[in-house]
C-alpha cells in the first residue's frame, strides 16, 4: 500500500475522533497527516514524511488551537434592561397575589404578581423574580 493512503486513512481516522471528542486538537493532527500525505505523494521519503508531519502537528497544536480556544470560549452573555431582573431577590411592600401587589427591587418599585396564582405573598416577605411581564414581575417566595 503507497504511504499517502495510509497518511489519508491516518486523517480520516483522526477527524472522525474530532468529532466525538471536539478538542480541536485531533483535528489539527488530521490536517497534518493530510500535508504528510500530500508530501508522501509527491515523493517524499518517510523520514521527510515524519518530519512534516511531526512540525505541521507541532505547529497546529501550539500556535492554531489557542487562537481557536480563544474564539470558542466566548464570554457568557450579560443580561441587560428588565431580563437582568430575573433571579433577583426582591422585598414584598404590597401583599402580592395571583391578581396584583408591590415588590421593591433594586431601590425600585414595581407591580407585581405571583407566579403560581393560588399563592398569596403577605407584606414583609423576600420574594425572587422569576420572570417579567411587561411592567409586572413574576415572583415566587423565598425559602
Amino acid at each position: 500500500m503507497d504511504e499517502w493512503i495510509v497518511w489519508v486513512i491516518l486523517a480520516v481516522v483522526l477527524g472522525v475522533a474530532e468529532i466525538f471528542t471536539l478538542t480541536a486538537a485531533l483535528g489539527l493532527l488530521g490536517v497534518a497527516a493530510l500535508l504528510t500525505a500530500a508530501g508522501a505523494a509527491v515523493g517524499l521519503p518517510v523520514p521527510l514524511q515524519l518530519l512534516v508531519f511531526a512540525l505541521s502537528s507541532t505547529a497546529g497544536l501550539f500556535v492554531v488551537r489557542p487562537v481557536a480556544m480563544r474564539h470558542i470560549r466566548q464570554p457568557p452573555l450579560q443580561r441587560f434592561g428588565v431580563e437582568a431582573l430575573v433571579g433577583k431577590p426582591a422585598y414584598v411592600i404590597t401583599q402580592v397575589t395571583g391578581r396584583d401587589g408591590r415588590i421593591r427591587v433594586g431601590g425600585e418599585e414595581w407591580s407585581a404578581r405571583a407566579y403560581d396564582e393560588t399563592l398569596v405573598i403577605p407584606e414583609g416577605a423576600s420574594v425572587d423574580i422569576i420572570e417579567i411581564e411587561g411592567a409586572t414581575a413574576l415572583v415566587y417566595p423565598r425559602e
